[in-house]
């Protein structure tokens, strides 16, 4: 028997009365966040659901997230995390395409209202049969949609032990919709054993302290804020400062109060930090954090140099996708960091570096990378075409593309799919994006490629400028002229005062082309 759930249940036996989870002035312990999962799962039995059942969850970082995803598990049935800004007709299809039995969604807030579109989109797909609503006010006594049930009476006088439903290793335990950057969005199917796998080779390559603190800014319903922010700190019995809206000020804030020793991030965020770093206590920050991680996308050698050296303290880059549970590789603290590299494969893992027909590329590349091991999902569920496109021999084909030194780092050079072809020139934007960003007036910058009619595809860059600077895009294009070859300077710049991103801070490429 292997059941996620575990991570939870053992920090609860050892560490039943630390703190789990902060929110706000709220303060829930081990022992409490798994009675109230153990409910969680006696009220989804109670009403049908079987082992391997697919149970919906719409929520931000708000204890309610923890409380269900373990209590679906306990169940022995499928989490299927929701993006929180899905619109209705985006919700019922993720219902439906994952086969949900039940939905379990947080009633938001005026700006975001997460209930109301979650219960539309439940309306729309007759297979959900229950709709379970988060109330922001737990107080609540009465549902605001006629056939919708509160969570808490829902709970009511339900026992705070469960006896969790025997899985294995290779039952199913998350369904992760990818972002659908090509098509409409798929699930990855992972395992038990790829969830916990994950959680404890991350564990073992975080530095630790006997009680540490982890700022949880990631979106929980994204693979990275899940595996390698919650499900690590559970492993470990980390207390979690929920942040279910991540602003730079309130952030720093929350690291100074808390005595954060975490920080888990995308590159954006980095940025974000440090653009608010002159406000706040960085010194009482640095005298507490010990390990800071950065996933999601290559971060900016500036970025990076000037977050050491501002904050004191190694910034960790690794790299992983939905489908590899998520973390593939990573700099690890134990062997030296190699700063603009993704590291080195993680414990009982494989990568290396193939061309578009599967053939192994030797030496430094550059290739598509290819992974296998014990963090590679089961495929995408209910799509055995697609699932053949990137699977083979158990080998995982990412879509990204990178070069490896000799001492077996890699190192991204970009998507394959967002590599520009100007004039039968490959054209990387990452590389473009990088020295960029060494402008004294440029604060980030990103890159696609758009039609032209005799090169195929030009060079822009979309650029947020440093704050109290000027420069035009006359003197960005020459600058860019004297510091690339031909082929490579952007001949288009527009500047803006920010740049579209998804939930989980990632640049939205595809909106700015």
């Amino acid at each position: 028997m292997l059941n996620l759930s575990v991570l939870l249940e053992d920090a609860a036996r050892e560490t039943p009365d630390r703190d789990a989870l902060v929110f706000g002035d709220m303060r829930l312990s081990y022992a409490f966040l798994d009675s109230v999962a153990s409910q969680v799962a006696d009220l989804l039995v109670a009403k049908g659901i079987q082992p391997g059942d697919k149970v919906a969850l719409s929520s931000p970082n708000v204890p309610y997230f923890p409380m269900v995803y373990f209590g679906i598990l306990k169940a022995g049935a499928v989490v299927v995390p929701l993006n929180v800004l899905l619109k209705p007709r985006e919700i019922a299809y993720h219902l439906g395409d994952s086969d949900a039995k039940a939905f379990f969604c947080f009633e938001g807030t005026p700006e975001l209202p997460l209930g109301e579109m979650g219960w539309a989109g439940f309306q729309e797909t007759p297979g959900c049969e229950h709709f379970v609503l988060l109330p922001a006010d737990p107080s609540a006594t009465e549902p605001p949609y006629a056939g919708a049930e509160l969570f808490w009476p829902a709970l009511g006088g339900r026992p705070g032990t469960f006896e969790t439903v025997q899985t294995s290793p290779d039952d199913t335990a998350v369904i992760l919709y990818t972002s659908g950057t090509t098509g409409q969005p798929k699930g990855a199917e992972l395992t038990h054993g790829n969830m916990v796998l994950n959680a404890m080779v991350s564990d073992r390559n975080f530095a630790g302290t006997d009680h540490d603190v982890s700022l949880v800014v990631l979106p929980l319903f994204h693979s990275f804020g899940q595996s390698a922010i919650m499900n690590t700190g559970m492993r470990r019995r980390a207390t979690l400062v929920l942040v279910p809206r991540f602003e730079p000020g309130p952030a720093l804030e929350l690291m100074a109060r808390e005595k954060v020793t975490i920080f888990g991030g995308v590159p954006t965020m980095y940025w974000a930090l440090l653009s608010e770093a002159a406000n706040a206590p960085v010194e009482e920050i640095a005298a507490n954090l010990h390990t800071c991680v950065s996933g999601g996308a290559s971060l900016p050698m500036e970025v990076l140099k000037e977050f050491e050296a501002r904050f004191g303290v190694k910034v960790l880059e690794g790299y992983g996708l939905s489908e590899t549970s998520p973390v593939a590789s990573f700099n690890v603290p134990y062997k030296p960091t190699k700063p603009g590299s993704i590291g080195t494969p993680i414990w009982g893992v494989q990568m290396k570096l193939v061309d578009e027909d599967w053939k192994t590329i030797e030496g430094e590349g550059p290739g598509e990378i290819a992974i296998r091991g014990h963090n590679i999902m089961k495929g995408y569920y209910n799509r055995p075409e697609a699932t053949a496109e990137v699977m083979k021999d158990g080998w995982f084909r990412t879509g990204d593309i990178a070069r490896r030194d000799e001492d077996g780092y890699y190192y991204i050079i970009d998507r394959s799919k967002d590599m520009i072809i100007r004039g039968g020139f490959n054209v990387y934007p990452r590389e473009i994006e990088e020295v960029l960003m060494t402008h004294p007036a440029v604060s980030l910058a990103a890159v696609v490629g758009v039609p032209h009619d005799s090169h195929g595809e030009e060079i822009k860059a979309y650029v947020i400028p440093e704050a109290g600077t000027e420069i035009t895009e006359d003197d960005l294009v020459a600058w860019g002229k004297e510091n690339f070859a031909a082929y490579k300077y952007p001949r288009i710049v527009e500047f803006r005062e920010t740049l579209p991103m998804t939930a989980t801070g990632k640049i939205l490429k595809r909106e700015l082309r």
